[in-house]
């Protein structure tokens, strides 16, 4: 701190003095510091400058990075969008390298792409201006490099005990270039920051949120369960289960909806070329396939993946937002159920008194529309694992539900303890 001091008291000394303002703009948030603000806070006075403080650019380090200006006109102003300093690469890459990782195999890195995540952080110092200028490239054109869109896929068992002779004991593993997830954490960041600010995230949403997360979003559910048994009500919770939830994102409808959100020009049209173009291969036994093109859903083993999901699907609950330009959104609003995701997984509860027959009903009729719901929205509800669980008022209490829908019955759990 001390050395960062009297450089910049070195660097104002060197200034001209004139009678016009001047603006320094710097990314160094010393308000923040509150051990060595006394000594900044004197070195401005002594050059009679102010600081007027601002939410912090980064959480750590001091850095003689400033924009100089005596000309205030806010007309000759402009600002690129989405442009992200050296500095937020260099903390982003720390961060990663403090994370304790396993040995490199030969399925830990994307093979379009064969450089260890582990060796580009080693060399972090040297590469960061380039990764830097690639990415904000990116950025202000609106264009996702073609060389990221390729992912390569693996077929890994499930479970080591399973028969590897079945194809539906494998689980598809895709792999993306480190770069890739690089650019799209600082596109994450700042998407979500956006969410945030301007409070277009489902209040119901424990994904993608500082301060949640899946213990959140249980502790939501349980508590609210536990509530309704204590005031002697039954409850109903519903599992929701998707079929290849991922691959089946209509681009246009996700298009549709971040543009109603405020998304557009450059930033819009890179997530167009995000979502478009997009191939895969197959590694299988020392073998690759040719290339095979997507024209829908969001990256499987991306970054951004998830958040894009989560939008997609916010109309599926009361999102004001959402409901106002889609009208036939709020599905589970509209059959008073309450409801809480993590991503792509979606919990419904229903608390009722136990005298209450008509529940089986309004289950089935909720249900039916979240059926429609999907398949409009090009998305399929797996009946065969979508389940449900009771939860009785009193251990005693027995409730026969028979819930069916699009000619399928629903495994039901009775918990009665």
């Amino acid at each position: 701190m001390g050395e960062f001091t009297h450089e910049l008291d070195m660097l104002l000394s060197s200034i001209p003095e004139q009678d016009c303002p001047m603006l320094i703009l710097g990314d160094m948030n010393i308000h923040n510091d509150s051990t060595n603000f006394t000594d900044f806070s004197s070195l401005m006075q002594s050059f009679e400058l102010e600081q007027v403080p601002s939410p912090p650019t980064h959480k750590a380090g001091k850095h003689l990075d400033l924009i100089f200006t005596r000309n205030c006109d806010t007309d000759s102003l402009t600002v690129t969008p989405l442009h992200l300093s050296d500095h937020y690469f260099m903390k982003l890459n720390i961060h990663i390298s403090n994370k304790p990782t396993a040995t490199p195999t030969m399925v830990s890195f994307c093979q379009n792409f064969p450089i260890p995540s582990n060796l580009l952080q080693t060399i972090a110092p040297a590469i960061i201006p380039a990764i830097t200028h690639t990415i904000n490239a990116s950025l202000t054109s609106g264009v996702f490099p073609t060389a990221f869109k390729q992912a390569h896929v693996t077929p890994l068992l499930k479970k080591p005990s399973l028969n590897p002779a079945q194809v539906d004991n494998y689980r598809p593993v895709s792999l993306l270039p480190f770069l890739s997830k690089t650019l799209e954490r600082g596109v994450l960041n700042q998407v979500s920051g956006f969410l945030s600010q301007n409070d277009l995230l489902d209040q119901n949403q424990s994904g993608f949120k500082k301060g949640h997360s899946t213990e959140t979003a249980l502790l939501s559910v349980t508590e609210a369960l536990k509530t309704a048994r204590a005031a002697g009500q039954s409850s109903v919770l519903i599992l929701l289960d998707l079929s290849a939830a991922f691959d089946t994102v209509n681009h246009d409808f996700l298009l549709t909806i971040l543009s109603n959100m405020g998304i557009s020009d450059n930033v819009l049209s890179w997530f167009r070329s995000y979502l478009t173009g997009c191939s895969f291969k197959v590694s299988w036994q020392g073998q690759l396939s040719s290339a095979h093109s997507l024209s829908t859903g969001v990256p499987q083993g991306s970054v951004l993946g998830p958040l894009l999901f989560s939008i997609y699907t916010a109309s599926l609950g009361f999102f004001f937002f959402f409901f106002f330009f889609f009208p036939k959104g709020g599905v589970i609003h509209s059959h008073c159920f309450s409801y809480h995701c993590f991503a792509d997984d979606t919990q419904l509860y229903l608390s009722f008194s136990p005298e209450d027959h008509s529940i089986s009903a309004r289950i089935s009729s909720c249900l039916s529309d979240i059926s429609s719901w999907m398949k409009e929205h090009h998305l399929q509800l797996n009946l065969s694992k979508t389940e449900l669980l009771v939860i009785p008022a009193k251990p005693s209490f027995q409730h026969n539900l028979s819930i069916s829908i699009d000619s399928l019955s629903l495994s039901l759990t009775d918990k009665g303890c």
